[in-house]
Formats: structure tokens, C-alpha cells, sequence
């Protein structure tokens, strides 16, 4: 996990020093906060941009719940690298990207059997409806 993490740093890293030199280049003199503003702006618009089109055409077909696993998958990475974070600041664990992993595949696997049994539950109510109808 700390290899992986100092990997993203030095990527992240890497990337600043090139908008940094391409600041200085241009000689527009933005502090870094502004960076942060526009860089973040920018990235943020262009996810917008992909997203918003996805969970329309999602919302169109009604597959609110595809949408909802997607917005609480993309919550419990979040939460899962907190957690990991979190044990490494306060030494009450060791960080490391195994337990992130163990805990996306303990939603996957949670999440399955979830929809499994949602499933089983509309194709009774599906089969009750068709039979009321006779």
C-alpha cells in the first residue's frame, strides 16, 4: 500500500512541477491555491461532462439503482483509503492496499447477493401480477 501510495504522490508530484513550469513559462505568476482552483475547476467540468451524459441515458432506461452502486462504490473507495490513511497517522493499524481491496470485494460480494435476492423478489411480484391478471 505505501508503495502504492508514494507511486500517486510522485505521479501527482510530476504533474504539478510541469503545470508549475509551464506557470513560470507563460509568466502568469498564479499562486498555487489559484492552480489548485482551476486545475481541480477543469477536471471536475471535464468528469461532468462524462458523467452527466451517463446517468441520463442510466436514469432514462430507469436503472436508478446501476446509478446508486455507482455513487456508493465511488463513496466507499473514498471511505476505504480514509480508513487506510487513517490507521497509518494514528498507528492503529498498518496501511495497506490489501484492505482496501478486501473491502471493495466485500461490497461487490455484498452488493451481488443483494441484487440476487431483489431480483427474486420482482420476478415473484412479476409472477403474482401475471397470475392476478387470469
Amino acid at each position: 500500500m505505501r508503495d502504492f501510495l508514494y507511486f500517486i504522490v510522485e505521479v501527482i508530484a510530476i504533474i504539478h512541477s510541469k503545470i508549475l513550469s509551464l506557470n513560470d513559462t507563460w509568466e502568469y505568476n498564479l499562486s498555487d491555491k489559484e492552480l489548485h482552483f482551476l486545475v481541480i475547476g477543469i477536471i471536475g467540468m471535464a468528469m461532468i461532462f462524462v458523467v452527466y451524459p451517463v446517468f441520463k441515458w442510466l436514469a432514462n432506461r430507469n436503472c436508478i439503482m446501476t446509478i446508486s452502486w455507482i455513487y456508493v462504490f465511488t463513496l466507499i473507495i473514498v471511505l476505504t483509503f480514509a480508513i487506510e490513511i487513517g490507521q497509518k497517522v494514528t498507528n492503529t493499524g498498518t496501511m495497506d492496499f490489501a484492505d482496501i481491496m478486501f473491502g471493495l470485494v466485500g461490497f461487490i460480494f455484498m452488493f451481488a447477493i443483494f441484487a440476487v435476492l431483489r431480483e427474486i423478489y420482482h420476478l415473484i411480484c412479476r409472477f403474482i401480477k401475471k397470475s392476478m391478471k387470469k
